[in-house]
């Protein structure tokens, strides 16, 4: 019997193509991951702001700008206080008591949500090249408040730069440098004896 059990897509159109049926004594549906899981959420949450907006919108219809509304609409519910430029802990990380400052969504969480909505936009056949979630403005919200909350909240948001290896030449390079001259045999164990006989 085979430990590992066979995995085949699901030939039902009514479920997500990203989800896999796994098939061993029985068919059963493989659980989708949490980021699978979070990218349906976000979309279906999407897709209901677009049916409530006023007029109601529809994807084919929907731009940047539309996007950025969106992302607007969700600063009410964000748990991350943003400090405004009068405030006096404008620039300190950790505030030592509370301020009137209002509350926003943090730039690490709506910069995520556009890369899964940006990623499920697709999925549900949407044109690369018309994609909203990728529109140049939307860039350049997210880079907004990303140096927006950088300031306020006195948090670095560089990327941090990873040590690389030595390129391969300047290994091979020091190896060579190396001479081999330097290292002597102590007298007596040397092969030279052996001719003697």
């Amino acid at each position: 019997m085979d430990p590992y059990p066979e995995v085949e897509t699901s030939s039902n159109n009514n479920q997500n193509p990203n989800f896999l049926a796994v098939s061993s004594s029985g068919s059963q549906a493989a659980t989708p991951s949490r980021y699978e899981n979070q990218k349906r959420r976000d979309w279906n949450t999407f897709c209901q702001y677009l049916r409530n907006h006023r007029p109601p919108l529809t994807l084919s219809r929907c731009s940047g700008a539309n996007v950025l509304e969106f992302l607007r609409y969700l600063d009410q519910f964000g748990k991350t206080k943003v400090h405004t430029p009068v405030c006096p802990f404008y620039g300190h990380p950790n505030p030592p008591c509370p301020c009137p400052c209002p509350l926003r969504q943090a730039w690490g969480s709506l910069d995520a949500l556009i890369g899964r909505l940006r990623a499920a936009y697709e999925e549900n056949g949407g044109q690369p090249e018309m994609n909203p979630f990728g529109a140049r403005a939307v860039r350049l919200y997210l880079r907004e408040v990303r140096d927006l909350q950088s300031k306020a909240r006195g948090i670095s948001y560089e990327k941090k730069k990873r040590k690389r290896p030595p390129p391969q030449e300047q290994q091979h390079q020091q190896f060579q440098n190396i001479s081999f001259q330097e290292f002597t045999l102590p007298p007596g164990d040397n092969n030279d004896d052996d001719d003697n006989t």
